[in-house]
């Protein structure tokens, strides 16, 4: 069946295409027959360039000495220009809006050899770590079609964990990269803040840095390397790593010193089922030697939401003001969500001194955090604070935004704060909880240990392999059970 071809590694794809077991032709159709096939119920794409993916694929021969000629890959519709196609960032706002050009990453995927199948949905402008847009409705987890694939990168999440493609990009300002690996059952790594050129439109991101979904780390770690580098006019970059990351995932860690903490960086309580995923990744680490310790986090007792909402709705009103130079409308209640309306007013509304010491609080924060990697190697985190939440539960368009985003950092307190310090962060699928959906812990790593953390991961993976765990195929499909 065509979902049980592309829930293959990346990499496996790859070695197929490559030594003419099966074509890019026929990865292609696959791909696209089961977004016909698992879309109309789950909805997680907001379109399909069919056309162009079957042309890409037939230029695709035996020996293509791309590293991953051939293979279906899924771009999250935010901000990442695709040459030709609508960059809707699910928002009616941004109308048809059709970018010339191609993002810089976009041009990396297709120098490796990627076929680009369509755009995944996200929330509007990113904001939430839900994924149900006013414009296109919400994405449905495949392992529970009433639950959220998590956010920003939700559609990208539900497209790979349904068997629509085996890896999709996505992108993390506050762990939307992250959530939805927890949600959906996937490996979801944040690089390093500089890792990925935000180029040709930005020259950083304080916050934000593409990556993407993946099914096991292997992939994760190739997929890397491919994103990775700077391109010609960057602000700041990150120093490259000694070798290449899928080299350097294939090597053991040693022995590591390990801190376990539960402590929520903002006020909130945690699901026993979540601090369950913790507990067992801990658990496993023991068991493979490392020494762990439960520890009290040095941002425990500090509410950072209100300092990072500074950052967040100045982003946010950048957004609205980008979509309304580029389409030449006005923002207003019949074409931006309640959310992104009150976000784009209070950004606005905050002087640029405020907005700067906002950066220099956060900053300062990030000294004391980071200096926690002084007595230990990795720090050990739940992903979520609650199980993935049922449609509705967190509200773009409720009568109440500012509760409807403090509902979001109760949901998702774990992840942010590693945006704020520019770490690696990846989170992991270990577990399934009774309910049925995947349990997943967060690893973070040393600045610019990318490696480190993949080199753990894979451990883990070895030893409780996640990669042939799959949500039924009544829930994936939509259909009666």
């Amino acid at each position: 069946m065509h979902q049980d071809l592309l829930r293959k590694p990346v990499l496996e794809l790859a070695r197929m295409v490559h030594g003419g077991e099966v074509t890019s032709r026929e990865l292609t159709e696959a791909s696209l027959a089961r977004i016909e096939q698992v879309n109309p119920a789950l909805n997680h794409w907001t379109l399909v360039d069919a056309d162009n993916a079957l042309a890409a694929a037939d230029a695709v021969e035996p020996g293509d000495p791309r590293p991953f000629a051939g293979v279906p890959l899924a771009i999250k519709d935010l901000f990442a220009p695709v040459a030709g196609l609508r960059m809707a960032q699910g928002s009616d706002l941004l109308g048809e809006f059709t970018p010339d050009y191609d993002y810089a990453l976009v041009r990396r995927f297709r120098e490796a050899g990627f076929v680009l199948v369509g755009k995944t949905q996200t929330p509007e402008f990113g904001i939430l770590p839900v994924t149900e847009p006013r414009r296109f409705g919400p994405a449905r987890n495949p392992w529970d079609p009433e639950r959220t694939t998590g956010g920003s990168s939700g559609g990208s999440a539900g497209a790979v964990a349904s068997g629509a493609v085996p890896a999709a990009h996505g992108s993390d300002g506050g762990g939307s990269i992250r959530i939805p690996s927890a949600c959906c059952g996937l490996v979801g790594l944040k690089p390093q803040r500089g890792r990925i050129s935000r180029a040709p439109d930005l020259g950083d991101h304080f916050l934000s840095t593409d990556g993407a979904l993946a099914r096991t780390t292997a992939d994760a770690a190739a997929l890397l390397d491919v994103m990775a580098g700077l391109e010609p006019g960057d602000a700041t970059w990150a120093p490259p790593p000694e070798a290449p990351f899928a080299e350097l995932a294939k090597h053991g860690p040693g022995k590591l010193r390990v801190a376990l903490t539960l402590d929520l960086p903002i006020e909130g309580e945690l699901d026993p089922e979540c601090e369950r995923g913790a507990r067992e990744a801990a658990a496993a680490l023991e068991a493979l030697g490392h020494d762990v310790e439960e520890v009290r986090a040095p941002w425990k007792d500090t509410d950072m939401l209100p300092v990072f909402s500074v950052l967040w709705s100045t982003n946010i009103a950048a957004s609205v003001m980008h979509g309304q130079l580029v389409t030449g409308t006005e923002p207003g209640a019949e074409n931006i969500e309640p959310m992104s309306m009150w976000l784009y007013e209070t950004g606005m509304g905050f002087k640029a001194p405020q907005y700067l010491a906002a950066v220099v609080t956060l900053q300062a924060l990030s000294r004391g955090v980071v200096s926690l990697w002084d007595t230990y190697d990795v720090v050990l985190t739940p992903a979520l604070a609650r199980r993935p939440v049922r449609h509705g539960e967190i509200d773009p368009c409720g009568d109440n935004p500012a509760r409807e985003f403090e509902k979001s950092g109760e949901f998702t307190p774990f992840t942010a704060l590693f945006n704020v310090t520019g770490q690696p962060a990846i989170s992991i699928p270990l577990l399934e909880g009774d309910d049925g959906l995947p349990t997943a812990a967060q690893l973070v790593g040393p600045p610019a240990g990318e490696g480190l953390l993949l080199q753990v991961c894979r451990q883990l993976e070895e030893a409780h392999p996640w990669a042939d765990r799959v949500p039924p195929e009544t829930a994936a499909t939509g259909a009666a059970t």
